[in-house]
């Protein structure tokens, strides 16, 4: 059994490497290949649900919600590897992660970084810590909870690579 959970183990990792290679070109590189293509500003927003979210003088959930969305994975894998860490420190590597990218994006003045992306990301995040104890508690049984969850994220790790693959050939 603790062979197959360590072969679960290296491919939820091998699966979190991907999932993180794609999240840094998707925030910090917004689908390019060439830094020449960037737009170059700097845009700093400390003010929770205010700047870049309001359009036509309300908000742009649309937008909060993709935040949310992309980090859910974060969450799962986060649980898959330290299903024994406490709720905080899982928490800690996903809001790290999503406030290295927000200074990233000020640093090199590749975007705007906005709190509301952190808070976003951070809440997605926790939603995936949260489906992944749910899942837990309802299967009872954590390796069969991983085992699943690694084959649909494989499945949805594919499925995106092809369709970042035809984005790219599409685009060339």
């Amino acid at each position: 059994m603790e062979k197959k959970e360590s072969k679960q183990k290296l491919l939820t990792t091998c699966l979190l490497v991907v999932y993180l290679i794609v999240l840094t070109w998707i925030i910090l590189f917004k689908m390019q290949f060439s830094i020449r293509d960037f737009d170059h500003y700097r845009n700093l927003n400390l003010i929770p649900f205010h700047g870049s979210t309001i359009t036509n003088n309300g908000v742009n959930f649309s937008e909060i919600y993709n935040n949310i969305i992309i980090f859910v994975p974060f969450g799962l894998y986060v649980s898959m590897l330290k299903s024994n860490w406490p709720f905080w420190k899982k928490v800690a590597p996903i809001a790290t992660v999503s406030l290295l990218f927000e200074v990233s994006q000020f640093i090199f003045a590749i975007g705007a970084s906005d709190i509301t992306d952190l808070i976003g990301n951070t809440l997605g995040g926790v939603i995936g810590i949260a489906i992944h104890l749910i899942l837990c508690r309802l299967f009872k049984a954590d390796f069969k909870v991983n085992k699943f969850l690694n084959i649909f994220s494989l499945i949805g790790t594919i499925c995106v690579v092809i369709l970042l693959a035809t984005l790219v050939v599409y685009n060339a």
